[in-house]
């Protein structure tokens, strides 16, 4: 793991991910982490977007809390209210 403060950080972006494959760069304020550079694998845009968009993430949240409060239902039992045949 490569790690720069973002007051040395004077090479391209280009060029810190040129290098990627090799570690990810972690980039500092101060000493602390502010930012990550690293390869990503098997993830498409909207999975980026959404898993750091805010609001997503409390709507996640307030159904999982939900789920736990209240429970759920079975996957058969949506089947059944959706109509579809049972697999």
């Amino acid at each position: 793991m490569k790690i720069v403060e973002i007051t040395q950080a004077n090479a391209t972006l280009a060029e810190y991910a040129s290098n990627l494959a090799e570690e990810p760069v972690i980039v500092t304020s101060n000493g602390k982490p502010i930012a990550a550079l690293m390869t990503l694998e098997n993830v498409d845009l909207e999975t980026i977007s959404l898993s750091s968009n805010p609001k997503f993430i409390e709507l996640i949240e307030r159904s999982r809390a939900r789920r736990r409060a209240e429970g759920g239902i079975s996957s058969k039992e949506m089947r059944r209210r959706l109509g579809l045949s049972d697999v």
